[in-house]
């Protein structure tokens, strides 16, 4: 692991492999390791720069002066001048697909192309707003997940069928859960009150003419195939592409199958 420190709180990212840069962006409550599958592959092709988002892995709070996720895009701007990086492709999975859009709007002549995993570019919708704050409200004010939340978390984030196809990989996301205690978990509210309270930015990146690749796992509950079918109506020549048996972390569940099409966009892009 690498650091970057911005006003006092330090980041923590992956820095590995050689050749066209790969910024990607894990989800809420995850952390670099999540494309561990991915980073085995291509890092053979690409660098593959992988922040951990603030409070999440082994990154500190935000700083003060990041506020939303526009700011929080700039922070990873800042990283990637630090590195003396001009060019970049981003995968943004959930939360990293987020930042990873006001990224490309931010900086377009330096994104080379865009991948959108499992993630929404528009407002929450209303009703989960605001079940997801009043959630965040309780972890705040216990500064632990109590076991029921876990209880009710955890299976948003697979397939239906996922603690009988990949018992372990539930098993270590619900203990991860329980593990965040104390400041930790008041910080990582203040991160989801960013993703949940975010800006809708569907009117700016219909003005994006990079590549863009959409994908979607066909049983993702947070973040349904029927708001990427929305995403990839609204940028002009993006592809689709729907990941069966997986929900929302789709690439842990189907992590060959995801690598491979990731793989095949990222070398047509850079043909």
């Amino acid at each position: 692991m690498n650091t970057f420190t911005i006003d006092t709180q330090t980041m923590h990212y992956v820095d590995i492999g050689e050749g066209p840069v790969l910024v990607l962006g894990h989800s809420y409550l995850w952390d670099n390791e999540m494309w561990a599958p991915q980073l085995e592959v291509l890092s053979l092709y690409y660098r593959c720069i992988v922040p951990d988002l603030w409070s999440h892995g082994r990154s500190d709070g935000a700083p003060q002066k990041t506020q939303n996720l526009q700011d929080y895009a700039r922070d990873v701007l800042s990283l990637l001048d630090h590195l003396q990086i001009d060019s970049f492709s981003i995968i943004g999975l959930s939360v990293g697909g987020m930042w990873g859009a006001e990224l490309a709007l931010i900086a377009p002549e330096r994104t080379k192309s865009l991948v959108l995993m499992d993630t929404f570019i528009g407002f929450e919708p209303e009703v989960m707003h605001a079940k997801y704050f009043a959630m965040l409200d309780t972890i705040a004010q216990v500064q632990h997940v109590p076991e029921p939340m876990i209880d009710v978390i955890t299976p948003m984030f697979f397939a239906r069928n996922a603690e009988q196809a990949n018992p372990a990989l539930v098993a270590k996301f619900r203990e991860h859960l329980s593990s965040i205690k104390g400041q930790q978990a008041v910080d990582v509210t203040n991160i989801g009150r960013m993703v949940f309270g975010r800006r809708d930015t569907f009117d700016d990146v219909e003005q994006l003419t990079l590549p863009t690749l959409v994908v979607v796992g066909v049983q993702d509950m947070p973040r349904p195939p029927l708001e990427a079918q929305l995403m990839h109506d609204a940028i002009d020549g993006s592809q689709f592409f729907v990941v069966q048996n997986a929900g929302h972390i789709c690439n842990l569940e189907q992590p060959a199958v995801v690598t491979e099409k990731l793989l095949s966009f990222m070398n047509d892009v850079h043909a």
